[in-house]
């Protein structure tokens, strides 16, 4: 498949250091958005690690069947898990470090995302709009649970408290969503500093906008930190602008503004 993507990091207008990182390599289809947590730049690592060593153990999806790449992908997810945890016991100012992690993989004109907390990934499709993954958070399970309305849960004390991570503890389970891709798909990975400031409303209303991958980013992150800013902000955009007649043949445009 043709895609074009982009992806931004901002440090937002509160913080004093950024623990989100991204990851996008267009060539193979993989892209990711990780948001750490841990003191003494612990958070930051957790993030680095998880996109770096998922990334790498995802290998190549080609010929892999749907269950196939579904294993795949909890088995990356996983193993990044084991690793950070291992250096949780073994550096002691590293305990307490993890992270969440949000991947993305385009693969035989379908995709795959595995999740572990709450950086979502959602799909913009024919001008509907919608998040594909779940959160991994207190507020969600309240919500599931009928004691919160998602409006309520926006603005909830601990709308930031996340119940599964990648690095707190020896095994992790991801979520893993798989489906269909269609030509003019717009997908965008996220962390909690995009999505905790602008509403999915608005967010839509950005990508239903004329422009591009690049511009869009530039635009969601303006509107992020014009609404205070209160957490680093991450967004990778990739679209689909065709799909392709041979499965995994895939030809990209990539572009990776330097962090904010």
């Amino acid at each position: 498949m043709h895609i074009t993507c982009a992806a931004r990091t901002d440090l937002g207008l509160i913080r004093s250091g950024n623990e989100d990182n991204f990851l996008m390599i267009p060539e193979r289809g993989v892209f990711a958005v990780a948001d750490g947590m841990g003191g003494h730049a612990a958070g930051e690592i957790a993030s680095e690690m998880a996109v770096t060593l998922i990334s790498r153990d995802l290998g190549s999806f080609k010929g892999l069947a749907p269950e196939e790449a579904a294993l795949r992908m909890t088995q990356a997810i996983r193993g990044a898990n084991t690793a950070i945890f291992e250096r949780t016991l073994n550096e002691a100012d590293k305990r307490g470090m993890g992270t969440t992690a949000t991947v993305l993989v385009l693969h035989s004109n379908r995709y795959v995302i595995g999740q572990v907390g709450d950086s979502r990934a959602y799909l913009l499709r024919d001008g509907v709009f919608h998040q594909l993954t779940k959160d991994h958070s207190y507020v969600q399970e309240q919500v599931d649970a009928g004691y919160l309305t998602p409006e309520q849960a926006r603005t909830h004390p601990y709308a930031n408290v996340i119940t599964r991570c990648v690095g707190a503890n020896g095994d992790v389970q991801p979520d893993v969503f798989s489906g269909t891709v269609r030509a003019s798909d717009l997908f965008l990975l996220a962390s909690d500093g995009l999505t905790g400031m602008i509403e999915d409303e608005a967010l839509q209303e950005i990508l239903v906008s004329e422009g591009t991958p690049e511009r869009w980013v530039e635009r969601l992150v303006a509107e992020a930190n014009r609404r205070g800013g209160l957490d680093n902000i991450t967004a990778v955009m990739v679209q689909v602008n065709a799909l392709s007649a041979v499965p995994d043949a895939t030809t990209t445009t990539a572009e990776m503004p330097a962090a904010g």
